[in-house]
């Protein structure tokens, strides 16, 4: 890596983007729709809404459920996750990336639209927690594509725009980065497809974890 990294803040969202989770994700959404007799999203659908915070997200996936229905979807949905979460795996080559950065002078955080308390439980899971200096999660704050993550996040680690780079795998991850004024990678092996994200025009596409370091290492 750089001797003088080109951002200084490099914040990661999680889900697809880190853990190859998003299949795992759209199926427990589908699982809940069946449960509550619910018409079931498509896969498609279902991976879109990843990362958005849970009335977005619901809205769009499951549209004919009344908002009085959400909580009891939720718990349906959480249900599902727990009992899938302890098989979700980071991809291949993440804690050697994140050990490169950090060895490199780059600071690492997460914004993700997991809850606090999944975030938590992944990240214990993973031994990933030394790695990051921050994170902010959907139930803290304005849910993606706000771009409320990053501005928290630069007022915390008291940050300009042209410090941080955002990582994502979904539209809404590249939609928040813009909001923000914040520069964006998208990856293409999570949620969205690379015609989606080429569409938000960001400052790289990639399509592995070996790429996203080596685009790092030219334009980090």
């Amino acid at each position: 890596m750089k001797t003088e990294p080109r951002y200084r803040l490099i914040v990661f969202d999680w889900d697809g983007t880190l853990m190859d989770s998003a299949s795992g994700i759209a199926a427990c959404i589908q699982e809940a729709s069946r449960e509550m007799g619910l018409p079931v999203p498509t896969l498609e659908r279902a991976r879109h809404v990843i990362g958005l915070g849970l009335h977005d997200s619901l809205r769009t996936a499951v549209p004919e459920l009344p908002e009085s229905g959400y909580a009891a979807f939720a718990d349906l949905y959480r249900k599902h996750f727990l009992a899938r979460e302890t098989g979700m795996v980071l991809f291949p080559g993440v804690g050697e990336l994140l050990r490169g950065l950090c060895d490199a002078g780059y600071a690492l955080a997460v914004a993700t639209g997991k809850s606090r308390r999944g975030l938590d439980r992944a990240l214990a899971a993973s031994d990933l927690q030394s790695y990051f200096v921050a994170s902010r999660c959907a139930d803290e704050t304005n849910p993606k594509p706000h771009p409320a993550m990053l501005n928290e996040l630069m007022r915390e680690r008291a940050y300009e725009p042209r410090d941080l780079l955002m990582i994502g795998d979904t539209s809404h991850d590249l939609e928040m980065a813009a909001n923000a004024g914040v520069d964006a990678v998208a990856v293409t092996y999570g949620a969205h497809p690379g015609d989606v994200l080429r569409a938000r025009t960001p400052k790289g596409v990639v399509s592995s974890i070996p790429e996203l370091g080596a685009w790092l290492e030219t334009h980090g």
